[in-house]
């Protein structure tokens, strides 16, 4: 276990970017490194490499945070394409599965947001909607037009849940950058906030022993303005405690 000037470590996962045929590689994008560090963690980048070393990237962090990105393949939830799926990496979809079933294990702390959400339910058995323009009929808008930071729409959180208690509230404005959500739920989570055209927005896992959380809006790019959701990742960061 690494410890650095005694704060928890916080691996979050890495998406993939191609600039040209001489720049690529990882990306995450800054606002989760930021909120991390604001926070008293510190994030470390967590590659997609092979899965023989996902149990020694997990001994080096305290929590982990999966982060957003490309579409989850829908091979991992048993369906054939979509015609609007988006970009797909397998090799990360897998690598991220095994990560998550070692942080489990280990009872390491998780929040998951946006792709996170959707890689967690596809994970623990659930499906995914593929395209919610294509798919759920009078959907309202989910991948905003205006800046990641400001809020888009409504999301209605229950009462009793961790999150209406991180939060202090059971309404709330968020942002939205997504085109894809849970479908069927995994048997292990429960439903915890929804949009106002049903999608699901926020789930919790129903006996996990630590902190899993799993939001579908971005939080990470609200927090500098908004205290509530900054609140996300203070608890976050306080359920992994230093060894």
């Amino acid at each position: 276990m690494v410890c650095l000037a005694n704060k928890p470590v916080i691996g979050i996962t890495g998406a993939y970017v191609f600039h040209n045929k001489f720049m690529e590689g990882t990306y995450v994008h800054h606002d989760y490194q930021k909120v991390i560090a604001a926070n008293g963690g510190i994030p470390i980048i967590l590659p997609f490499l092979a899965e023989n070393l996902v149990e020694e990237m997990i001994d080096q962090c305290d929590a982990i945070l999966f982060s957003g990105g490309e579409d989850v393949d829908p091979k991992f939830y048993g369906q054939d394409p979509h015609q609007k799926l988006g970009e797909t990496i397998p090799l990360r979809d897998k690598w991220e599965m095994s990560l998550l079933e070692k942080a489990m294990e280990k009872k390491k702390p998780i929040l998951a947001i946006c792709r996170g959400i959707q890689l967690l339910n596809a994970a623990l058995g659930g499906s995914l909607i593929q395209d919610i323009p294509s798919n759920v009929k009078n959907s309202i808008q989910h991948s905003q037009t205006v800046n990641r930071s400001w809020d888009f729409h409504w999301v209605t959180i229950d009462e009793g849940s961790k999150l209406a208690d991180i939060l202090q509230e059971t309404k709330l404005r968020v942002n939205s950058l997504h085109h894809q959500a849970i479908d069927r739920l995994a048997e292990s989570l429960k439903v915890t906030a929804k949009s106002s055209d049903g999608i699901i927005e926020a789930v919790e896992h129903i006996y996990y022993d630590n902190f899993l959380v799993g939001i579908q809006w971005h939080p990470e790019s609200m927090a500098a303005t908004d205290e509530k959701m900054n609140k996300i990742f203070a608890e976050f960061i306080k359920s992994a405690p230093v060894r």
